[in-house]
């Protein structure tokens, strides 16, 4: 499936195509760092791209959130959704509660699935941290988390062959 999307935007920049897979919720920049590294680009323009787009939607998804959620809760299906998400995310953010912001950046950091930064602006959302802590904290854990997956695909780890398949 991912294959047919790259295949869909081969006419658009790669550096455009690498920050969109990084502003997407499912792959982040866990996915972009390396298909960025599999189009040939230098390490560092990779890991700047990669963050730039998984924090450009951070700032938006942190405001929008608790209202979009609120107006769909109306219809039971979007109601069961965020049941459903909020749940998911709550289980996993014992860390968050405990320490808050600092909490926050260790969980978006840590590059696993559904730890990101849009899994941050939820439990932000849900445990009511404050916009300037949660958006400082979130940028501060994707930095991190991009860290953490360069240096994972340095060392071989991590490649893009290893994310689609």
């Amino acid at each position: 499936m991912i294959n047919i999307i790259i295949n869909w935007l081969k006419d658009v920049p790669k550096e455009y195509i690498v920050m969109l897979v990084g502003a997407l919720p499912i792959s982040e920049l866990r996915g972009a760092i390396p298909l960025a590294l599999s189009f040939g680009m230098p390490m560092t323009k990779a890991f700047w791209l990669s963050v730039l787009g998984n924090s450009i939607p951070v700032a938006p998804a942190l405001f929008l959130l608790e209202p979009v959620s609120n107006r769909l809760r109306r219809f039971k299906i979007w109601s069961r959704f965020f049941d459903w998400l909020f749940e998911r995310t709550k289980k996993k953010a014992d860390t968050i509660q405990k320490y808050e912001a600092l909490g926050l950046a260790i969980f978006v950091a840590v590059p696993l699935p559904m730890t990101g930064a849009w899994s941050g602006v939820i439990a932000a959302s849900l445990f009511k941290i404050k916009f300037r802590y949660a958006f400082l904290a979130i940028l501060a854990g994707v930095i991190g988390a991009g860290l953490i997956v360069s240096v994972l695909c340095g060392l071989g780890i991590i490649s893009w062959r290893a994310v689609v398949h």
